[in-house]
């Protein structure tokens, strides 16, 4: 009697702790997740520092030889498991640990094996690919540093946690004309949070208020309130 009441005591106390294990385990994944976008932040500068102020590459499915910042589509089985494709990005130079490419907390896997990148950079940034994009209303595009100073590095985003369901080639669309809201859907493990960095340096967390962002999937409204804060740092006229 006395050994089940043991043991019975110890089931209920496991039971109290493993909210807190987990919580803690989530905000560690969350700090992981921080540390990585800041890695690239600085990624981002030191590259432009070394290459004459001259930004590393960002385009939709970039050829494998060019200048990209990263390489590999995760939409692609071949390539969301090849770490090759990581170490043969612009930034690794800098961030030299392919771990530093994927969110502790994304869950995503092809076979038995996880994804090698969770991360995108903006659409704007590292290519004039936006200036023929459809009804681009005058907005820019930012190929050198002297352009993302002339915008205000601390509010224009460079690298975001990106969905599961959305990522693909390391490009994330932003659509400023609202034709195509949440066309990259932000990641939503971090309890309803997403991570982006700054040209600045600083990385932060954006928290989803709005039901159907959180859903990373269909058509989103225009009106969405997540979607027009994710607007308002992404480029300038």
């Amino acid at each position: 009697m006395e050994l089940l009441l043991v043991i019975g005591v110890m089931a209920i106390l496991a039971a109290l702790l493993m909210p807190a294990l987990a919580a803690a385990q989530a905000r560690g994944k969350r700090a992981a997740c921080l540390d990585n976008l800041k890695q690239s932040a600085l990624s981002f500068q030191m590259y432009t520092a070394d290459n004459d102020g001259k930004l590393a590459q960002n385009y939709p499915l970039g050829p494998a030889g060019s200048n990209s910042w990263v390489l590999g589509d995760m939409k692609v089985s071949v390539d969301s498991t090849n770490k090759t494709l990581i170490r043969r990005g612009k930034f690794f130079p800098y961030a030299s640990q392919v771990p530093l490419y994927r969110c502790p907390a994304d869950p995503s896997r092809t076979g038995d094996a996880p994804r090698v990148r969770s991360y995108s950079m903006n659409g704007w940034i590292g290519s004039r690919y936006m200036e023929t994009y459809p009804r681009t209303n005058g907005f820019r595009t930012f190929v050198r540093d002297s352009e993302v100073a002339a915008a205000g590095p601390a509010r224009l985003w460079v690298i975001i946690d990106e969905h599961e369901s959305s990522i693909d080639d390391a490009w994330f669309l932003v659509t400023m004309d609202d034709s195509r809201p949440f066309a990259s859907f932000p990641a939503t493990r971090h309890a309803g949070s997403y991570g982006l960095n700054f040209a600045d340096g600083h990385a932060e967390f954006y928290k989803l208020r709005e039901p159907e962002s959180e859903m990373a999937e269909g058509q989103v409204s225009a009106q969405n309130s997540d979607w027009q804060r994710l607007k308002q740092v992404t480029t300038i006229r």
